[in-house]
């Protein structure tokens, strides 16, 4: 079924269907329908598609004085001692 509608495009993307329709040889609502089509295929498989999420861990070093065993006493020094 089709549907006739008003659509508003950008100059760029009007011009870039007007190329693509000339380029294939094909009508300009054929150069549109297949944009939107490839459109939200790509839409639909970024959506299908697991998020890929990597930790790169690089060390921070030791500050000198510190001891990293009693988390108390780092946010005692951090945070001053009125911070309780």
């Amino acid at each position: 079924m089709a549907v006739r509608t008003t659509i508003v495009l950008d100059d760029d993307v009007l011009e870039r269907l007007h190329q693509e329709s000339r380029l294939r040889e094909i009508s300009f609502r054929e150069a549109l329908n297949g944009a939107v089509r490839e459109g939200l295929l790509a839409a639909e498989q970024r959506r299908q598609e697991p998020a890929t999420f990597q930790v790169e861990p690089f060390s921070v070093g030791l500050r000198q004085g510190l001891t990293y065993d009693s988390v108390s006493s780092l946010l005692e020094i951090a945070e001053g001692e009125s911070a309780r």
